[in-house]
C-alpha cells in the first residue's frame, strides 16, 4: 500500500498504530492485574493486539515506501530506524494479551486440561509484572517514533513568530 486517496499511506496508518497500540497495551495492563476487566477485556484485547501486529508491517513497509520519495535527513534516518522497532513492542505486548485471554478462558474451562495455571497466583503476578512492562516499553516506543517522525516533518517548516494581529 502506497497511497491513499492520493496521500501516502503511511501518514494515514500511522494513526491506526499511535492509537491501538497504546490502547492495547492499557488493555493489556488492566486486563492482568483486575479480574472483572480480564473477563470482560482479555477477548477483545487479544484481537486488537494481532492487528496491531499485523498493522505494524504495512505501516513500515508505507514509511519505506514514503522515504524513498522525500529528502534523506538525519531526522528521516533516525525516524526509519526507530520506526523499525514498533514490531519488537508489539509482539510481547500480543503474546502477553493472547496469554492473559487464554487463562481466562482456562479459568472457566470446568473439566478440561489446562495449560497456563489459572489458579495460580505466582503466575498471574508474572503475567501481571511482564504486561506492565511491555506496555511501558510499547508506550515509550511508541511515543519516540511519533516524536521523531514529527521533528522529521515540521523541524523548520512553522514560523513561530505571531501572525498579523496576534500579541
Amino acid at each position: 500500500m502506497t497511497t491513499v486517496n492520493g496521500l501516502p499511506a503511511h501518514i494515514l496508518l500511522v494513526h491506526a498504530i499511535v492509537v491501538l497500540l497504546p490502547l492495547s497495551a492499557l488493555l493489556l495492563v488492566l486486563s492482568a492485574l483486575w479480574p472483572a476487566a480480564r473477563a470482560k477485556l482479555a477477548l477483545p484485547n487479544a484481537i486488537l493486539s494481532v492487528v496491531v501486529v499485523l498493522l505494524v508491517p504495512v505501516t513500515t513497509d508505507a514509511g519505506e515506501w514514503l522515504e524513498r520519495r522525500v529528502a534523506r535527513t538525519p531526522l528521516v534516518r533516525t525516524h526509519t530506524e526507530l520506526g523499525d522497532t514498533a514490531i519488537w513492542v508489539a509482539l510481547p505486548v500480543a503474546v502477553l494479551a493472547l496469554l492473559v485471554w487464554w487463562r481466562a478462558r482456562e479459568t472457566t474451562a470446568k473439566g478440561r486440561r489446562t495449560f497456563l495455571a489459572p489458579a495460580s497466583a505466582a503466575v498471574t503476578v508474572v503475567l501481571a509484572v511482564l504486561s506492565v512492562a511491555a506496555a511501558g516499553a510499547a508506550v515509550f516506543d511508541v511515543y519516540r517514533i511519533g516524536d521523531s517522525g514529527a521533528q522529521a516533518t515540521w523541524q523548520g517548516q512553522v514560523n513561530t513568530a505571531p501572525a498579523p494581529g496576534e500579541h
